[in-house]
């Protein structure tokens, strides 16, 4: 008996070894193929550029567009989370009118809602792929057959033939406008770049912007390594004119007064040359590190010369002043200011194709906010009051992106008797340009305005010049006078170097607003001692 036993018990002995359990482990949870992972993150990033975006909407204070969020550094799959963000906009009506009808949403996913619009998008008008690696996509995966059903009975209700039609009656016309890059010349030359866009693109010179290069629609170039490193950066023709206008000279001491995000900052800086002094004021601190970050990609940055061992001289390029325009002192610190460049809030209306706007919630709709526009208008009017306060200004550009007169020529016309009474009169940009202000007062002409249909973009620029002043020549303000004065040769590589001055550069920084410039200056000047 004991022998049986001994026999029973050997195979037992023998069995420890639990192989197929791992087998049955590994086919219960497959590991994600590159396609689904790449997928999955995807989602997630463009769920957080979305929660931006619709915040900054909700609040009418955009931390930057919706290309400047996707093509941030922290992006990694730009191109699938800009595709993502833009498709699950244009639907998102559509995936709202859904969940309301299927009400399959609990609280849980409601504080999840900009991630359940991107893999609601996916299901309803998304490729085919497979939703898997988090609980959301498999909650809604299992609800994919009443949200379709749910989809099915919009098309009814709204009477239309199909799902095509019911897109085409929530979604605006596309608007084509060419592809325009404006060369960084703190970095790069123009032909330089004009041969290295040229190898993959069709590319040519603005016939009227200096260092504006026009490539053709749909042109592809948030990966291109000249826009990662700097060297070039895509703004709108219209954008451009605007520190175009302002033409600071080398040396000058500039302020630009609403700065964020940066761009026509570092077009400031470029047409400098790198000489001289930017004070980059932005209240919203969001904003402001967008700004910082728009900077350091520039090259335009803050250089300390080391003449002695004892003593400092600065070249500032950028320095970024987090607070609010209106709170400066003109007496103070910055009352030599030479020039300063406006471009405040506004309602955006002349860009809401180019920066996708039209996708936001708050454009949906085709009842005009007044209440809102005239809180704009009068934070414009004493934006422009306040940089005509200026003692040492001499040329004053006013900007907005908008085709409202209320924020256009009414600002402007609000403020000529001050402007007169400080010496300033209305100087015209860009005399070959054809379209000018609305004829709603005397001197109108003198205003430039972009039209946003022919244009493709709705931009008005005014400027104001100090009587007298030898700086301010009709030549001067954004003629081709002032194409001619900007050489190609100035935007070689380099920076600044004088004589065999030892140099070092730190980042661009913080300063408050209400601290005296010298006391500043010899703080920092202390701590490197």
């Amino acid at each position: 008996m004991s022998h049986h036993t001994m026999a029973r018990n050997k195979p037992a002995s023998v069995k420890p070894k639990p192989k197929p359990k791992q087998t049955t482990d590994k086919s219960a949870k497959p590991r994600l193929s590159n396609a689904e992972r790449s997928a999955y993150f995807a989602r997630r990033e463009a769920a957080k550029v979305l929660r931006t975006v619709l915040q900054g909407d909700a609040n009418r204070q955009a931390v930057a567009s919706i290309k400047s969020l996707v093509y941030n550094p922290s992006i990694r799959n730009k191109k699938a989370t800009f595709a993502l963000v833009c498709q699950t906009l244009k639907h998102l009506r559509i995936i709202k009118d859904v969940f309301e009808i299927a009400k399959i949403l609990n609280s849980k996913w409601k504080r999840q809602e900009e991630l359940i619009y991107i893999i609601a998008y996916d299901i309803l008008f998304g490729k085919e792929i497979s939703l898997v690696g988090g609980d959301a996509e498999k909650f809604f995966k299992c609800r994919k057959d009443a949200m379709q059903s749910a989809l099915a009975k919009l098309v009814v209700r709204k009477k239309v033939k199909n799902i095509d039609d019911l897109i085409a009656l929530y979604q605006p016309p596309d608007i084509t406008r060419p592809c325009y890059v404006r060369v960084n010349t703190l970095k790069l030359d123009v032909d330089s770049a004009l041969h290295e866009l040229g190898k993959q693109f069709k590319v040519q010179k603005d016939d009227m912007i200096p260092h504006l290069l026009v490539l053709p629609p749909h042109t592809d170039l948030h990966n291109h390594f000249l826009v990662l490193n700097g060297s070039i950066f895509v703004q709108g023709k219209a954008s451009s004119m605007v520190a175009a206008v302002l033409d600071p000279k080398p040396g000058w001491e500039v302020l630009d007064a609403c700065s964020a995000p940066g761009n026509k900052t570092v077009h400031l800086a470029a047409i400098m040359k790198g000489k001289g002094k930017i004070i980059a004021c932005e209240l919203n601190k969001d904003r402001a590190k967008r700004l910082e970050d728009t900077i350091r990609l520039s090259g335009a940055t803050i250089f300390i010369l080391l003449n002695t061992p004892i003593s400092l001289n600065w070249i500032l390029d950028i320095e970024v002043m987090h607070g609010d325009f209106l709170n400066i002192d003109p007496e103070g610190p910055f009352s030599k200011v030479s020039a300063i460049l406006l471009d405040p809030s506004c309602s955006g209306s002349g860009t809401a194709s180019q920066r996708l706007d039209h996708l936001l919630p708050s454009h949906t709709t085709d009842v005009v906010d007044t209440e809102r526009l005239n809180k704009l208008a009068a934070f414009q009017k004493k934006a422009l009051a306040h940089a005509l306060s200026f003692p040492a200004v001499e040329r004053i550009v006013y900007s907005t992106c908008s085709i409202n007169q209320i924020e256009n020529e009414d600002v402007v016309n609000s403020v000529l008797p001050l402007a007169t009474s400080n010496g300033f009169q209305l100087a015209t940009p860009f005399p070959q340009w054809q379209l000018r202000g609305l004829p709603v007062f005397e001197g109108s002409e003198h205003l430039l305005r972009t039209d946003p249909v022919k244009d493709k973009e709705g931009f008005f620029i005014a400027l104001f010049v100090k009587k007298g002043s030898v700086k301010n020549s009709e030549d001067h303000s954004g003629s081709r006078k002032l194409a001619g004065s900007l050489s190609n040769d100035e935007g070689r590589l380099k920076r600044s170097c004088h004589g065999n001055k030892k140099k070092f550069a730190l980042p661009v920084f913080y300063r408050g607003i209400f601290k005296p410039w010298l006391n500043r200056a010899r703080k920092t000047s202390n701590s490197f001692n």
